[in-house]
């Protein structure tokens, strides 16, 4: 093996321990084996403890947001082991449910665009259930205890809310404004597009994140001024990019001190006042840059209560989002039929064969396939494999002390810390605590005396469950990602040029329909695009000239998409003349043609219309990258 390969198999990385996160989730997993200890019912504790898995699902979102999450989450959790308690002695239909629940799991993850585990607790939480002693009349009693578990971690997870309700809105827009100070000492070098498409990403995190944070029965203040100070984010970085399309020159270092004194100002408590020092003798070409700037401070020396009006956020349907994705195009509904089908054959080889603990390979199956790339995945099934040998050593170490009662509670506590401080630095290591703690779940609940044979069982369940997962991923998506890169990037030019013909129609109300679903469409285009994109890096073959020559592309576009997202907001109407409109939709069909056929067509220079020059200058670029490929 590549000695490359293995250090990035084993490769410690440098993001901070999670250290209040795994103390929680210490606590969520604890807390119910306790009650179980204290009632005399282990047991249902160790069960309960399953309903924590649902805190594992929390990141850096708005409690808005976090609190449906979280609460969804144990519900489904406490459904998948309700599901796994009633088809347990039916193997065709465990077959066909962990299929159907890891790809159901999987999309709207997808489609929600919610980080974290994905499918993982789901599946966990079925398989383990079909492994306890068959009774189907305890189905409810296992989905109520496991409920409870879940509700309890709900109440870990929004005990922050009581202290600070918007923290997680405050700490996106302060990293936004800091990310615009970087930006703007940028301005007038020669090379900007990393500095660009990092604030370019930071702006759409920031309105993702006060998307999700909207509650449209609540006025709040304090969210009322993150969202006025994420418009004036957004003011901000389109105004200092008219100055480097326009002016092409270097701004006064001032300019991002002064960012930077409102970066640090957004956490500011009511009463608290900054002042921002004024600028002499200021050239006249930045005069509009620094009105921006002083607009911003005034909203925050605002008092809150003066900021009362109450915003009012557009959202997608839920049910919208769900009929865009289902589609052969979609990136998203690939995936999941793709995750749940080699699930469902991991359980069909699973029960095909005498294995002791048949639900351990497609459990495995499921972890390695959360990869998002052959690559990844390779990565996944080698790191599971290594930590479970070494997880199952502590295990046994573990177990041959028969631990019982608090000493249980404990061990449980400690191994879920460990396994949320490690997952963030190497996924092997975090392995080595996650086996020991199913271990200790598995041994405890079902009575299995024989330690050895047991472990040795898993360590053969897991590699098998590994390899079909390698494999599955591997037939089904070796270049399924790479072969649509092409195709995903003309269906956004066609959005984007179709929304660009919406904005310079001047007839408002037959338009803004029209605009605002032109505009979702584009999103989805965008976002396709993306997750094609950065799949296709990882495929094993892969077409390396071809990835290399379309990432400028792709960033040029991902920049236009957020243009016009923004001039469907701001401006809503682009006055350009029929002439430059029809030499715009030229150069976005040469484009359109280059990628899809093939055919060499010369550049033609698009010029610089000043109602939207920044969108000119990433279509030159473009012209200027397929130029070069085809002239090599």
């Amino acid at each position: 093996m590549d000695k490359t390969i293995i250090k990035q198999l084993f490769k410690i990385n440098k993001t901070p321990f999670p250290w209040q996160k795994a103390i929680n989730a210490g606590i969520c997993a604890g807390f119910p084996v306790l009650i179980g200890v204290l009632i005399g019912q282990i047991r249902l504790g160790l069960l309960g403890g399953i309903g924590s898995f649902s805190y594992l699902y929390v990141i850096n979102e708005p409690y808005a947001q976090r609190g449906k999450k979280i609460l969804f989450a144990a519900i489904g959790i406490s459904l998948s082991v309700a599901l796994g308690t009633l088809l347990a002695p039916y193997p065709i239909l465990i077959i066909l449910m962990v299929g159907l629940i890891g790809g159901i799991t999987i999309f709207i993850f997808g489609l929600l665009k919610i980080p974290g585990p994905s499918s993982m607790f789901f599946v966990l939480s079925f398989l383990v259930s079909t492994g306890m002693p068959v009774n189907q009349s305890e189905a409810f009693i296992r989905f109520f205890v496991v409920l409870m578990g879940g509700l309890f971690a709900w109440l870990m997870s929004m005990k922050g809310y009581f202290l600070n309700p918007h923290g997680p809105e405050i700490k996106v827009i302060k990293r936004l404004y800091l990310t615009l100070a970087d930006f703007s000492e940028a301005i007038g070098n020669e090379d900007i597009n990393d500095i660009r498409n990092k604030t370019v990403n930071a702006l759409r995190e920031a309105e993702e994140i006060l998307l999700t944070g909207y509650i449209p029965w609540k006025n709040s203040f304090l969210f009322n001024r993150l969202y006025l100070l994420n418009e004036e984010g957004n003011k901000l970085f389109l105004e200092m990019l008219e100055l480097h399309v326009n002016k092409n020159k270097k701004l006064p270092k001032e300019f991002s001190n002064m960012i930077r004194k409102l970066a640090m100002a957004i956490d500011f408590k009511d009463g608290d006042k900054l002042k921002i020092d004024s600028y002499e003798n200021l050239d006249m070409d930045y005069h509009k840059l620094l009105q921006i700037i002083y607009d911003t401070e005034a909203i925050i020396n605002l008092p809150l209560t003066y900021i009362g009006r109450s915003i009012k956020i557009s959202k997608t349907s839920l049910m919208s989002k769900v009929k865009r994705a289902c589609n052969k195009d979609s990136i998203v509904f690939i995936n999941a039929i793709r995750y749940g089908v080699v699930l469902s054959i991991s359980a069909i080889i699973a029960f095909s064969f005498p294995f002791s603990r048949p639900y351990w390979i497609p459990l495995s199956c499921a972890a390695v396939m959360s990869g998002s790339t052959i690559i990844s995945t390779f990565h996944k099934s080698i790191q599971r494999s290594f930590g479970t040998i070494i997880g199952v050593i502590i295990a046994t170490i573990i177990l041959k002390t028969n631990p019982n009662g608090f000493i249980i509670v404990i061990i449980n506590m400690i191994l879920t810390a460990l396994t949320e401080l490690f997952i963030v630095k190497n996924y092997a290591i975090a392995v080595m605590f996650i086996t020991p703690n199913a271990l200790l779940i598995a041994e405890t609940s079902t009575q299995i005396h024989n330690i050895t044979y047991f472990a040795t069982a898993r360590i053969t369940d897991i590699v098998v469950g590994s390899l079909i997962g390698l494999i599955g991923i591997y037939i089904f998506g070796r270049r399924s990602a790479s072969s649509r890169v092409k195709d995903l990037i003309v269906k956004l030019i066609h959005s984007q040029k179709n929304l660009l013909v919406l904005l310079s129609t001047n007839d408002k109300e037959i338009n803004n329909k029209k605009i605002k679903n032109m505009k979702e469409k584009m999103g989805v285009d965008l976002m396709n695009l993306k997750m094609a994109y950065n799949t296709a890096l990882g495929e094993v073959p892969r077409n390396e000239e071809m990835l290399e020559m379309l990432w400028p592309v792709f960033f040029s576009l991902e920049h236009i998409s957020y243009l016009l997202d923004k001039y469907c907001t701001t401006k809503k109407y682009l006055n350009l003349s029929d002439d430059e409109l029809a030499q715009l939709l030229l150069v976005l069909e040469k484009i359109a043609i280059f990628i899809e056929q093939g055919i060499d067509v010369k550049p033609k220079k698009v010029p610089n219309i000043k109602e939207i020059s920044q969108i000119c200058e990433e279509f030159n670029s473009i012209q200027r990258v397929f130029y070069i490929k085809s002239h090599k």
